[in-house]
């Protein structure tokens, strides 16, 4: 028969006690930090969702953040496209004005003065810049893309555009995992590449040329070539729209995707209050009822019964 001696009462109360204010500090801990894990062995298997979730989320902020950066950049660029829209219709306007055959000489040299200052305007807007990014020159953003000398007059000469290219390259942004998106157009796609006749800038010497030269027919022979420039620019803008809507359609999935993984984490981490609350009082009922048995069992001892 085993014997139980006062020591081993001693010892098992004392383990009881610990138990039971451990499963209470526990509970306590909990309430204080809203988290149901606290440190990994509270729940290996639920710590390995956790850190996965953080991961997810972690990286689905950085691709909102690159889709806002995208949508920046494409709503830029169809600003841009839009004032170049504007200088090339009112460029055409001009050029239908000057070729019926019936203007004198000085009306001519005034629309010239006109065509000169819209080809500015063009250059400007070929040289738009965002956050410090030439927009029109691709990988080349830190290089300005129409960078032209000065006439005697303050006007830009182009002579140069025989040999000009914008650079090509692509500025990709990666909006998803595994999705990789352009969101740039070159100025040579916009405006013309290099001397061809529908080139803007050459279009707009070429009619500078004939203006001062009071050739109508030369002048009216540069309306095709505007329309077929303002047909790019179109497509150019048709094109932006098209990457505009899926980058925003990735927006929208990452919205639902973070909502979805914030819940998961939730659902994992944090801590049911109204539960921990009860299990928080029954845990302290249970510990003062051990302190209150305790003190009963070990207050006899053998003094008690010598005197």
């Amino acid at each position: 028969m085993l014997r139980i001696t006062s020591n081993m009462m001693n010892s098992q109360l004392m383990l009881n006690l610990n138990r039971n204010a451990q499963a209470m500090n526990n509970t306590q801990n909990q309430l204080a930090t809203g988290r149901k894990l606290n440190k990994p062995s509270d729940d290996p298997v639920g710590i390995t969702y956790s850190l996965r979730y953080r991961g997810e989320l972690a990286s689905n902020d950085q691709y909102t953040k690159n889709v806002d950066s995208a949508l920046s950049w494409l709503d830029f660029n169809d600003t841009v496209l839009d004032q170049t829209g504007s200088v090339i219709q009112r460029l055409r306007e001009l050029t239908v004005q000057a070729s019926t055959g019936s203007n004198p000489q000085s009306a001519l040299d005034s629309i010239k003065q006109e065509v000169g200052q819209l080809k500015e305007q063009l250059i400007d807007i070929a040289n738009s810049k965002l956050n410090g990014k030439y927009v029109f020159n691709g990988e080349a953003f830190d290089r300005k893309p129409y960078d032209f000398p000065k006439n005697a007059d303050g006007t830009s000469n182009t002579a140069s555009l025989s040999t000009l290219a914008t650079d090509k390259g692509l500025i990709n942004y990666s909006v998803g995992e595994s999705v990789q998106l352009p969101i740039n157009i070159t100025g040579t796609d916009v405006f013309g590449n290099g001397s061809d006749t529908d080139n803007i800038f050459v279009i707009m010497d070429n009619i500078s040329a004939a203006l001062t030269a009071g050739s109508s027919t030369a002048i009216g022979a540069q309306l095709a070539n505007i329309d077929s420039r303002m047909e790019t620019v179109l497509t150019a803008r048709a094109e932006l729209g098209a990457k505009t809507n899926r980058i925003e359609l990735m927006q929208s999935r990452l919205g639902d995707l973070n909502t979805n993984l914030t819940d998961l984490q939730s659902k994992t981490e944090d801590a049911d209050y109204a539960e921990l609350i009860m299990k928080s009082k029954v845990q302290e009922n249970i510990y003062n009822a051990s302190l209150s048995a305790g003190s009963k069992i070990i207050q006899p001892s053998l003094v008690d019964f010598l005197r």
